[in-house]
């Protein structure tokens, strides 16, 4: 059993930055790779970016790159999901998961115009 805490959602101007985190704990958490998805208001959960544990082999949704920064801390135990550029559209319940299996219990990011 994996177990997935988020944290380091709020509110923040268009343009402003948040950093995500997800701490993990479990016997084998280490074996999955990491992810953050989010699900917008009144729409379903989409991916946003995926790292392993050794920290190689990031990718992220084209709606994100270039704005936002996945990032592992083997020694934490923490993955963060560091956000800048942030939009309106960038609104939405974030989630922490190891390997789409196991999932945190979300975190809202809410941007304002």
């Amino acid at each position: 059993q994996v177990q997935l805490v988020e944290s380091g959602g709020g509110l923040v101007q268009a343009g402003g930055s948040l950093r995500l985190s997800c701490a993990a704990s479990g016997r084998t958490f280490s074996s999955y790779a990491m992810g953050w998805f989010r699900q917008p208001p009144e729409n379903e959960r989409e991916f946003v970016a995926a790292i392993s544990w050794s920290g190689g082999g990031s990718n992220y949704a084209d709606s994100v790159k270039g704005r936002f920064a996945i990032s592992v801390d083997s020694a934490k135990n923490t993955v963060y999901l560091q956000m800048n550029s942030l939009k309106p559209e960038d609104t939405a319940v974030y989630y922490c998961t190891a390997g789409s299996q196991f999932w945190g219990q979300w975190t809202q990011v809410t941007v304002s115009s």
